[in-house]
């Protein structure tokens, strides 16, 4: 019997069921309530999986699973990423209208994401950023009640409750969180047997999720930070990488894509844009949010 752990929310128990149903033996999902849960929002975002890590570390269960985008750079001792499932569509999906350009002058976004905020004001400087957090759907359900006009949050998100009969349209001008829409499984490092690993991993994608994870890792970028990364096939054996880096208020940004093979490919977007001055963007960006 294998042992999966997972946060305790609705959307984190439907992406660990997906990952289960994907396992060579039977399995059982053991909820655990984070950090992260239990404050609110947080921008360290090891409260999200520390509680993960600490029951992998103490053998109370074999593999977590996490949203990619949430797990930070640096894992605890011990335990490695083993498995990259198959990705989910990435891109950010607007609810309550079809797009961001059918949006009067004026109108309310509402959004929980710095990166999405800082995005849809460098595209619109005419809409309304509203913060609107708490799950997709308390946020939906605040939508339907006139908190806003709009919803910003991950089509891959609701896809995986089942509310994609909410969106209004997907945002392709907007460049996804890194890791956005794809699972990350964490294991005992050594421990983990071949037969779940090549029952749940997806090699194309976690070479994507690699690429994206390199670029904010060389970028010294934090939840506290505006950008974006995506990486997607080009081709059968090449990737590209797609990055944005901005200041919370959209009024300076810089972006830059790259195909390459995968290995070594997010270092080199990110000297590229370090060279183009994305490191005094992050900077101030981070003295903005600060103040």
């Amino acid at each position: 019997m294998i042992r999966v752990g997972t946060r305790a929310s609705t959307l984190a128990l439907a992406q660990a069921n997906r990952v289960a149903e994907r396992l060579p033996e039977e399995s059982v999902l053991h909820p655990i309530t984070t950090s992260g849960d239990r404050q609110g929002p947080v921008s360290d975002k090891s409260r999200w999986v520390s509680e993960l890590e600490r029951a992998l570390l103490d053998d109370e269960i074999d593999l977590a699973v996490h949203s990619a985008k949430d797990v930070p750079a640096e894992l605890a001792p011990g335990l490695s990423l083993v498995a990259i499932p198959p990705r989910a569509d990435p891109r950010d999906a607007i609810c309550g209208a079809t797009s961001l350009a059918s949006l009067a002058p004026g109108a309310s976004v509402g959004t929980s994401s710095l990166r999405r905020a800082a995005q849809i004001r460098a595209l619109r400087d005419d809409l309304e950023i509203l913060e609107m957090r708490g799950n997709v759907d308390t946020r939906l359900r605040k939508l339907a009640d006139g908190a806003a006009d709009a919803l910003v949050l991950a089509r891959a998100g609701l896809e995986r409750l089942g509310r994609l009969g909410e969106m209004g349209g997907v945002l392709d001008e907007l460049v996804p969180a890194a890791g956005q829409g794809a699972l990350a499984v964490e294991g005992r490092s050594g421990q983990v047997s071949a037969a779940v690993v090549d029952a749940l991993d997806d090699p194309l994608t976690a070479a994507c999720v690699r690429a994206e994870r390199e670029l904010t890792r060389h970028l010294n970028a934090t939840c506290n930070t505006p950008v974006g990364a995506f990486a997607g096939p080009v081709g059968e054996w090449e990737i590209e990488l797609r990055a944005w880096v901005g200041l919370p208020d959209g009024s300076q940004w810089i972006t830059d894509r790259l195909v390459g093979d995968g290995d070594g490919l997010g270092i080199a977007v990110a000297e590229r844009m370090l060279a183009a001055g994305a490191g005094e963007v992050l900077r101030r960006a981070q003295r903005e949010l600060a103040a």
